[in-house]
């Protein structure tokens, strides 16, 4: 499958987008820099792009309020970010896999793009690495959050034009 790199500098999209973020406030300092990565991001991408941004308790919290906001509000595409460090037991596990299953039947039954960035790490230096270092999944969610949305309004014109 072939790769379509996102160009480098600003870029127009003909209609108006609107990116929703939902980020959890748990490991509140890794999520911010996830958060503002994200935004940066997209910022630099398409200047102009409204961004709507709404924080959550946990990551546990995310799905619902996903499917709130995909339901009620005008979304093109959402970003969800959170982190979750694991500990002793399976708790991490078990609300990673709850958000990931969650997330993925939002997406489909709602038929709107979601970004999943809900990082599930083995400890806390992971979790820098990805959030703060090279390896920053904020930026990776904004490219894929404008590929998907410009993909989307892409087939939403040519089943239009068929229409």
């Amino acid at each position: 499958m072939s790769s379509k790199s996102l160009s480098p500098k600003p870029r127009s999209i003909v209609s108006k987008r609107t990116i929703s973020i939902i980020a959890s406030i748990y490991n509140e300092d890794l999520v911010n820099s996830l958060l503002n990565s994200t935004v940066d991001e997209l910022r630099r991408i398409i200047p102009g792009i409204n961004i709507n941004v709404y924080r959550v308790p946990g990551a546990f919290e995310i799905p619902v309020c996903a499917k709130k906001l995909i339901d009620y509000n005008d979304v093109d595409t959402l970003i969800a970010l959170g982190v979750i460090i694991k500990g002793e037991t399976a708790h991490a596990e078990l609300v990673a896999q709850s958000v990931t299953q969650s997330l993925q039947e939002i997406a489909t039954e709602r038929k709107t793009p979601i970004i999943h960035e809900v990082l599930l790490t083995t400890n806390r230096e992971q979790a820098v690495e990805r959030c703060q270092g090279n390896k920053n999944r904020g930026i990776e969610a904004a490219k894929a959050a404008i590929t998907m949305s410009e993909l989307f309004s892409s087939l939403d014109a040519a089943r239009n034009k068929n229409s």
